[in-house]
Order: structure tokens, then sequence, then C-alpha cells
């Protein structure tokens, strides 16, 4: 998160078990917030390892994530992973689905 806000500013993360209307959009849009994260960037929609690939694109160099997710090959590969990670770190914290 430092390397992409050191290479574009202000960054807004957005709470999808909020109230926040932008994400009752994206639910209206179709997006499964469950099955990836979603960032808006240049007025367009990215989800999922395209969304990943995309932030480790913009982040500085020098970082760990970018060096492994800026190829959208490696971001395809290995964003399962991260999702299972956090699936399964959520089931341990006991927090639902979003859904």
């Amino acid at each position: 998160m430092l390397n992409l806000r050191r290479a574009v500013g202000e960054v807004e993360l957005i709470d999808a078990r909020s109230g926040d209307p932008r994400v009752a959009a994206l639910r209206r849009d179709g997006v499964d917030l469950d099955e990836g994260m979603a960032v808006r960037h240049g007025g367009r929609l990215y989800h999922g390892a395209e969304a990943v690939q995309l932030l480790a694109a913009l982040s500085a160099p020098g970082g760990m994530m970018r060096a492994l997710l800026k190829s959208p090959r490696r971001a395809a590969l290995i964003y399962p992973l991260l999702r299972a990670g956090r699936r399964l770190t959520l089931r341990l914290l006991g927090r639902p689905p979003i859904g």
C-alpha cells in the first residue's frame, strides 16, 4: 500500500461490509466481492486478478508485491492463492462472506 501511495498518491479503500453506496453499485453491476477485490482506475473497473495486477503495476518499483504480481500471467496464477488465504483468515476469525 505504501508503494502504491508513493506512486499514485491518495488511494481510497472502501470497506465492502459497509453501507457505502459504491459497494451497492458494484453489486448491482454484478461484481461479487467475495470472489475478488474491485478497483476503479481511469474510468474502468478491474476485478480479481486483473485488479491486483493493476495495483502491482501502478506501485512504485521495489516492492515484493509488484515483482510478484505485475505480470498478468503471474497475477492470474497467484491470485487464487491470495483469495484462499483471505477466505481461510475470515473463517478463522468467524466472519461471514460479504455476500
